[in-house]
């Protein structure tokens, strides 16, 4: 492109702001040179890692966490580039589900930063100073799972019978299934894990809830024309994702825990009975269930983690 025509297209993009062309040129004569280490914020990213220990590893236990709420956001990015998107197309949905299936593919194997990252001794040291918190508290994770999935396929399925479109979130989010992690449902007592993350942000969630409604991954595909859900290519993303996010993941998280607590003898740092709180075949957590067939959601978390069907 000529230094013209940009220069004119400069002063049209300017003058719908308001802004004099010659007041932002004169601008760019004080600006400073853009570098890599401004630009990605080098030294505030490095300065946020705070050891509560003498315990090196902990360090690599906090940057890998980081690293995750990084990866978070990034997918959180891409599903509202679906979610916010009018008359979105079959290719387009798929593209942004297929970032978001590669980003939970890097979390799936980073597991193996900490499995073989971290002296098991220096952790069981380090990791009781860290409770009541625990990964649990990850509030963008939850925020995915509202973005992705219809608020019913989240209820615990104890409850899912008593829950309709027409409940108040409020309602819907004391029955959420990962409630099970800090309630004790004969008492009806949440643990302090729990009543802390509700404290810093139930009303955040709910908002989150409402807006995701009628807009949330589940939705979007049902509110398209029919010949574009019956794309195969789109199926097969959806069915990754959900395949990948509910049990490769799952089964890759329990299986770092399993690792570092052993057979159950050890309690999770936020107390849950994270055997059964964790594995998917307890969670039943499944974002697209009408995408899956009677076979594939009976044996959900429990055959082989690569054994769903590919369609063609």
């Amino acid at each position: 492109m000529e230094t013209a025509q940009i220069l004119q297209k400069i002063e049209e993009k300017y003058q719908k702001m308001g802004v004099p062309l010659n007041t932002m040129l004169e601008g760019l004569l004080y600006s400073t040179p853009t570098t890599y280490w401004d630009y990605v914020q080098t030294d505030a990213l490095l300065g946020l890692q705070t050891a509560r220990t003498n315990q090196p590893d902990e360090m690599v236990f906090i940057m890998y966490h980081q690293v995750n709420e990084l990866l978070f956001k990034m997918i959180l990015w891409e599903i509202d580039q679906v979610a916010q998107s009018e008359n979105i197309s079959a290719e387009k949905f798929s593209k942004h589900l297929a970032r978001v299936s590669r980003y939970f593919d890097m979390l799936c194997s980073s597991f193996e930063v900490m499995g073989d990252g971290m002296d098991l001794d220096q952790y069981l040291k380090f990791r009781n100073t860290l409770a009541p918190a625990s990964g649990f508290q990850s509030a963008q994770y939850r925020k995915i799972e509202f973005a992705s999935t219809e608020l019913i396929n989240l209820i615990d399925a104890r409850f899912r019978d008593t829950i309709d479109r027409n409940t108040p979130f409020k309602n819907a989010f004391e029955h959420l299934y990962w409630q099970a992690a800090g309630k004790n449902y004969q008492t009806g007592e949440k643990s302090i894990l729990l009543r802390l993350f509700e404290k810093k942000y139930m009303g955040d969630f709910i908002d989150f809830m409402e807006d995701y409604n009628d807009i949330n991954l589940a939705k979007k595909f049902k509110q398209l024309p029919k010949e574009t859900q019956e794309d195969v290519d789109l199926i097969n993303a959806m069915r990754h994702y959900d395949h990948t996010v509910n049990v490769k993941w799952v089964i890759a998280h329990y299986n770092a825990a399993n690792k570092y607590l052993g057979d159950g003898d050890i309690e999770a740092t936020g107390g849950s009975n994270w055997q059964k709180y964790m594995h998917p075949k307890y969670q039943r957590r499944i974002f697209f269930p009408f995408l899956w067939n009677e076979d594939e959601l009976k044996n959900w978390g429990i055959t082989n983690l690569e054994g769903y069907k590919v369609l063609s």
